[in-house]
């Protein structure tokens, strides 16, 4: 009898798994499962034999995010599935869920069809103290840049990062920046399969105007314990994440892997950044045991 198949999906620009993720192959076959390693943007590789498909590596798919999400609906057995990052690969997703319940960073979102001139990008920034310029659609930090308010260089170039992504046709959002970004970092609670498998700490990324929004700053991540008030608006999230998803794509649609990204608000409240259902890093090579749960997430989907 045949062993199931599970294909783990990376990138031409991210062809490996990411370093704590490389004995994933290796957990996978000794739960009774063959394990391919295939790149999305590969135009050779034959989809539909490719079995149970794992979205791992994928960071580069904001580059084409249109040829992305039509590769991504040719897959018959992709996690998770082609609707969910459709929804998930634009960070408007972030008002549905902000109008079911889950608190958000106050936002404001730089719309390309209304013809902004600069003058009106610059009246649309904070007044003081730093601030975020990103695309909607982006994948980690990248096209990420932080500025200073009070200091009209910064100011200008935050002004040429907005216009020139609304030249090319991009959303673009406007955040102030999280202070306590510096001092304690985000915190990253990974759901899989729904249920809570661990939490991580990360620290700040964006360190000022040393912070380009062409380039990627390597993460710092540690193991640590969420709060209680974390975990509550962890479950908060996650109940505005699966209700869209019932509500829109049917009950069918579950997700394999969620990671809600939380940060402590201006008014010291925990508030959720981003969450990540596409390209998430799950940082199974910080916390032990994790990767094990990770193979155990997968393999409870093939042998459903």
């Amino acid at each position: 009898m045949s062993k199931p198949l599970v294909t783990l999906v990376t990138s031409s620009a991210f062809p490996e798994l990411d370093e704590g993720e490389k004995g994933l192959p290796e957990a996978l076959e000794a739960r009774g499962i063959d394990v391919d390693l295939k790149q999305w943007d590969d135009p050779s590789v034959n989809w539909a034999d490719a079995g149970v498909c794992v979205l791992r590596s994928v960071h580069n798919y904001a580059a084409d995010r249109a040829k992305f999400l039509e590769w991504a609906h040719t897959v018959p057995r992709l996690l998770n599935n082609a609707n969910i990052i459709e929804w998930n690969t634009d960070k408007h997703y972030l008002q549905e869920l902000n109008s079911r319940g889950m608190p958000v960073i106050d936002t404001v979102w730089l719309e390309p069809e209304r013809r902004l001139s600069k003058h009106q990008v610059h009246t649309r920034f904070p007044a003081h103290g730093d601030f975020v310029v990103k695309p909607a659609v982006s994948s980690g930090s990248r096209q990420a840049g932080r500025y200073t308010a009070n200091d009209a260089i910064s100011r200008m170039n935050a002004i040429q990062h907005a216009y020139g992504l609304l030249k090319q046709e991009r959303a673009v959002m406007v955040q102030r920046y999280v202070d306590s970004v510096d001092v304690r970092g985000e915190t990253a609670l990974i759901y899989l399969n729904g249920v809570l498998s661990h939490t991580v700490e990360k620290q700040a990324m964006l360190r000022g105007e040393d912070a380009s929004p062409g380039s990627v700053a390597p993460e710092r991540v540690f193991a640590r314990d969420a709060t209680i008030e974390e975990l509550r608006v962890g479950e908060r999230a996650r109940a505005a994440i699966h209700g869209y998803i019932k509500d829109r794509m049917g009950r069918d649609a579950q997700l394999l892997f969620c990671r809600i990204d939380i940060v402590e608000g201006e008014d010291g409240a925990p508030t959720v950044m981003e969450v990540s259902l596409t390209d998430a890093s799950l940082y199974c090579g910080t916390v032990p045991g994790a990767l094990d749960s990770f193979a155990d997430a997968i393999a409870s989907r093939v042998f459903w």
